[in-house]
């Protein structure tokens, strides 16, 4: 039986969002569109208020309605409505701001027990993102404002503005730039860093207000799923604009966690965005997320490093993670490894990875092992006694 067909529409503001949506509607007019709304209340449940219009007979009411509870749950339950409805209808959703896209994402496609999959009733399509250039380049420089963040499955989060402006742009598969007819002064530094920021996205200039179409791909579920991933090998946008740059910082030694303090003032210095991960010889069995957005940067404990005897922590993890610990696997250390993307405004690469390099255990050091390296001052990741 044929399936039906899912776009994710996402926006910086709503006004972005709703251009995209219009760029869709045009392509597919028998489309149906769900918008969904979520307001986190106090509770762990947020109230996720839904609007569904469509011209076929079997859409669901045009009025709004509204439900408490896990978001990615609520909007299942109105697609496979949809689905038994409608035979293989093409929805367009809409996702407010309020939403981590790409865990939002992950968690609707995630097979439930008891359930029916979605994925055996909806082809997913790249998920589609309006931008507004001045916002983004807005909100990328706000790190004194905190929204609460549905992150997919383990209730709200609380991120920077520049976080989830930078984490919208990276979730995206195919974006709509908007308001560059007007001689948007901001337009050609959004474009450039929002390919810095996602190298592979496709752009779009969305101003001729055509129709703009985007096609199903089987392989977005497991691209989805990788983007979650805390250890991914990073690519990076190697093309210089408007005084925009990135690399990659890599190294297979650990790092001292009181050097890598000192050294912060140097290595942050102009980096708008940097993400990966980091072998802190403090935390030597865990990996430890690194991301920043603006002058904000978060250091989180994000699982454990694999072990060459742990058969199920292998068989747990993604074929992704068990594919790139073989191709890195050293015979005493594992898959441990540092790994951080860093973009920014004239970047000094040098300066940076020296400043790095610098905060890396030296051989006396790394030849102590880990039961000294656990006593090192950590005043990164550093936990106060009771």
């Amino acid at each position: 039986m044929p399936k039906g067909s899912l776009t994710i529409v996402i926006g910086n503001t709503p006004a972005s969002r709703g251009a995209a949506v219009d760029q869709l509607a045009r392509a597919h007019p028998d489309a149906v569109l769900m918008a969904v709304s979520v307001h986190n209340r106090d509770s762990r449940y947020p109230l996720v208020q839904r609007f569904t219009v469509g011209t076929h007979p079997g859409a669901l009411p045009s009025t709004p309605r509204g439900a408490t509870g896990d978001p990615a749950v609520i909007v299942h339950q109105d697609l496979m409505a949809l689905r038994k409805a409608m035979g293989n209808p093409r929805v367009i959703l809409a996702l407010p701001g309020e939403l981590d896209t790409t865990s939002f994402v992950v968690e609707l496609w995630h097979p439930r027990v008891g359930r029916s999959a979605l994925e055996d009733h909806y082809e997913p399509v790249p998920i589609v993102m309006g931008l507004d250039p001045g916002p983004f380049l807005a909100d990328l420089k706000c790190v004194h404002q905190a929204q609460p963040l549905w992150d997919g499955g383990n209730g709200a989060v609380r991120m920077t503005t520049a976080e989830i402006a930078a984490r919208q742009v990276e979730a995206a598969d195919c974006l709509f730039m908007l308001g560059t007819s007007g001689g948007n002064p901001g337009a050609d530094t959004a474009e450039v860093l929002v390919r810095h920021l996602n190298p592979a996205l496709a752009l779009h200039v969305a101003d001729s207000g055509g129709a703009v179409d985007a096609p199903t791909d089987t392989a977005l579920l497991d691209a989805w799923r990788h983007r979650l991933e805390p250890i991914r090998v990073l690519r990076v946008h190697e093309a210089a604009g408007h005084d925009i740059n990135s690399f990659v910082w890599r190294a297979r030694r650990p790092v001292h966690p009181q050097r890598l303090a000192d050294a912060l003032g140097v290595v942050m210095f102009g980096v708008l965005r940097s993400r990966g991960h980091l072998w802190l010889c403090s935390r030597p069995e865990s990996v430890v997320l690194w991301r920043s957005a603006g002058p904000h940067l978060e250091l989180l404990e994000s699982g454990h490093w694999l072990k060459e005897d742990d058969i199920s922590a292998w068989q747990t993890a993604s074929a992704q993670r068990r594919t790139m610990a073989s191709w890195f696997w050293h015979k005493r250390f594992g898959e441990r490894r540092n790994e951080i993307a860093f973009t920014g405004a004239l970047l000094d690469h040098r300066r940076i990875r020296a400043a790095l390099d610098a905060a890396l255990l030296d051989d006396s050091e790394l030849a102590r092992g880990p039961q000294s390296w656990a006593s090192f001052h950590d005043p990164l990741l550093f936990e106060p006694g009771p």
